[in-house]
């Protein structure tokens, strides 16, 4: 880094790279192994300049988590407009599947399973879930070319979501399921011959 740059930049990269340390961490080692002095070592960084900015451990994993909300949603449109071919519907479910083996989806996970025994966490992961969950939503259904208004698209539509963030919870212990994309493309044609289903536009 340049010894004349600003000061206010330096002080914005350093946030930056305590936040891509800090999602790495929670999807690497978890609630419990991640601290603002892990963070910190992780991120190249002291640990006063890491208090600096995150004075503890809530702190650092609320600013996280937003970060996991700000670039969930485009990180799963840009993997299914990275890839080609005509089956739309199987982009669009492998797309939601991977999308919980990134960082900030493995980092998500982790808080919330942590979340599930700690009070205090689930407290402060509530409205990120809600907020998440409604976003997901939204993207899924464009996704998968939904037509909401059709009866039981809703219900299908959050069944998806919820199987697939329990595939990615189960990828946390067993990586090796990643490669099981038979599953998927079973799922992809289920929906495909469901109403309300496989509406796209263009």
């Amino acid at each position: 880094m340049r010894s004349n740059e600003p000061q206010q930049d330096r002080s914005r990269a350093t946030r930056e790279s305590l936040l891509e340390a800090a999602l790495a961490s929670l999807a690497d080692v978890g609630w419990h192994g991640t601290t603002v002095v892990r963070v910190a070592a992780r991120a190249g960084v002291s640990r006063g300049a890491a208090q600096h900015h995150f004075a503890t451990r809530d702190d650092l994993v609320r600013a996280a988590l937003e970060r996991v909300f700000d670039g969930f949603v485009e990180n799963l449109r840009q993997r299914t407009a990275e890839r080609t071919g005509d089956d739309r519907m199987l982009a669009a479910v492998e797309s939601l599947a991977e999308a919980w083996t990134g960082t900030a989806g493995r980092a998500s996970m982790q808080v919330w399973a942590a979340a599930a025994n700690d009070p205090d966490l689930r407290s402060l992961v509530l409205p990120f879930e809600s907020r998440m969950s409604k976003a997901l939503f939204d993207v899924a259904a464009e996704l998968l070319g939904a037509d909401v208004e059709q009866p039981h698209v809703r219900d299908s539509i959050r069944m998806t979501l919820h199987m697939l963030r329990g595939r990615g919870l189960g990828m946390l212990v067993r990586p090796e399921l990643q490669r099981h994309r038979a599953e998927l493309a079973q799922w992809a044609a289920v929906l495909a011959a469901m109403p309300g289903f496989g509406v796209f536009g263009g």
